[in-house]
């Protein structure tokens, strides 16, 4: 069984360059998309087609509903997963998306977390109420360590405050103790888009996806979930609950508003992929395709 992962920014045909590369290889896809793992949130996370999905077999789609806890140790777990089913298949596994944080722990390794009791997790969850009033907490118990994330990075600002109360250690302290272990090893490669082309993929998706019902799927979720769940805070949701509210006055100024949020999220993808994986491949995605079919058939 060989591993490989695609990345590339948003909107850059990622998910099609696998499921092309899977038929044709003999291989599964384990998502690496922080949408896609919600039921019912389908088209704003431009999931892949009841068609795709049933032609290539995939992981990590369809995990869990929008208004339960997902973190980065479940989706080591759904990774575990899909290795040992893939090579009990004899077949070889396509790592694809555009959450890359989750791919570059799988690399990187995590450290294990401590055992955490209920009363901590309330305490923590209170204090989670208020992002900023969290930062400030966690900058109080460690500096060092809060320095290093942004004061809206909700996940590691709770992780640290849980570590923190669960442990009576600065999480820095904790992670020295207790240093993460690799978890996967894979060959990375990246699709090389020029930025004209990539803005012109992204307005056209937006319009496909309103075309589609992406506002009917906004409100649909609105009213079973609220607004305070996680995922609604995603790009095209955020936007779309806008529109609804009368502060977005036309389709047109929808498309415009999640196509440069979008877009501003394409940039910073690029930034990280760039910085984070310096060992890659990265190519346009004809080249890219020849040069991962090429790898898988050796």
């Amino acid at each position: 069984m060989k591993e490989i992962a695609i990345i590339g920014p948003t909107a850059s045909g990622k998910s099609a360059l696998a499921i092309e590369i899977a038929t044709r290889c003999n291989a599964n896809i384990l998502s690496l998309d922080s949408l896609s793992i919600y039921k019912e949130i389908d088209i704003v996370s431009a999931k892949p087609s009841k068609e795709e999905l049933a032609l290539v077999p995939h992981f990590g789609v369809d995990i869990i509903y929008p208004n339960e806890y997902f973190s980065v140790e479940r989706y080591i777990q759904i990774y575990s997963q899909a290795k040992e089913a893939t090579k009990k298949e004899g077949k070889n596994l396509i790592i694809v998306g555009g959450s890359s944080f989750y791919l570059k722990t799988l690399i990187d390794g995590i450290s294990p977390l401590p055992t955490i009791d209920e009363e901590t997790k309330s305490k923590v969850a209170k204090l989670m109420d208020s992002l900023p009033e969290a930062y400030a907490c966690l900058k109080k118990i460690d500096l060092s360590f809060a320095k290093h994330i942004s004061p809206q990075d909700r996940y590691r600002i709770e992780k640290g405050l849980l570590i923190a109360y669960a442990t009576g250690l600065p999480p820095s302290a904790y992670f020295r103790q207790n240093p993460p272990h690799k978890i996967a090893s894979c060959k990375i490669f990246a699709i090389d888009i020029q930025k004209e082309k990539l803005l012109d993929r992204i307005k056209k998706r937006t319009k496909k996806m309103i075309k589609m019902g992406l506002i009917d799927e906004i409100y649909y979720l609105e009213k079973k979930y609220s607004r305070a769940v996680t995922p609604m805070k995603a790009i095209g949701i955020k936007e779309t609950l806008s529109y609804l509210d009368g502060k977005i006055s036309s389709i047109e100024e929808l498309k415009s508003s999640i196509s440069t949020h979008t877009a501003q999220l394409a940039k910073r993808q690029r930034t990280f992929n760039k910085t984070q994986f310096t060992d890659k491949v990265f190519l346009p995605i004809e080249k890219l395709k020849k040069a991962i079919i090429e790898e898988l058939a050796d």
